[in-house]
C-alpha cells in the first residue's frame, strides 16, 4: 500500500499508470486537476477528498467510496461507477456522459449541472436526488 506522500510524488512524474492503486485509502487527498484516466481505482477509499477538474475518464471507480468527495467540473466520461458511494459527494457541472452508475449511491449528491446523457442510472435509488437540473 502506497502512502498520499508517495502517491503524490508518483503523480509528479506522471508514472501513475504503472501502479496498482485498488482498495488504496486517500481519505481527503487533494488531488484537484490530476489526469487518472483509464486507470483502476475500484474498490478505492477517497472520501472527502478534492478531485475538482480531475480527469477520470474511463476509469473503473467500481465500489469506490467517494462520499463527501468534491468532484467539481471532473471528467467522468465513460466511467464505471458500479455500488461506488457517491453520498453527499459535489459532482455539480462534472462530465458523466455514458458513465455506468448502476447501483451507486447518491443521496445528497450535488448534480447540478452535471452531464449525464446516455449514463447507465439502472438500479440506482434517484428518490433523493435532484436531477432538475442536469443534463440528461
Amino acid at each position: 500500500m502506497i502512502s498520499k506522500n508517495e502517491l503524490i510524488l508518483l503523480l509528479s512524474r506522471r508514472n501513475i499508470r504503472e501502479i496498482d492503486l485498488r482498495h488504496g485509502n486517500f481519505e481527503a487527498i487533494d488531488l484537484s486537476d490530476v489526469n487518472l484516466e483509464e486507470i483502476n481505482l475500484e474498490g478505492i477509499n477517497l472520501k472527502d477528498a478534492n478531485l475538482k477538474k480531475a480527469n477520470l475518464r474511463s476509469c473503473n471507480l467500481n465500489h469506490a467510496n467517494l462520499s463527501g468527495a468534491i468532484l467539481y467540473r471532473a471528467n467522468l466520461n465513460n466511467a464505471s461507477l458500479k455500488g461506488a458511494d457517491l453520498s453527499n459527494a459535489n459532482l455539480s457541472n462534472a462530465d458523466l456522459s455514458q458513465a455506468d452508475l448502476r447501483g451507486a449511491l447518491l443521496e445528497g449528491t450535488d448534480l447540478t449541472g452535471a452531464n449525464l446523457l446516455g449514463s447507465n442510472l439502472t438500479g440506482t435509488d434517484l428518490s433523493l436526488v435532484d436531477l432538475s437540473q442536469c443534463i440528461r
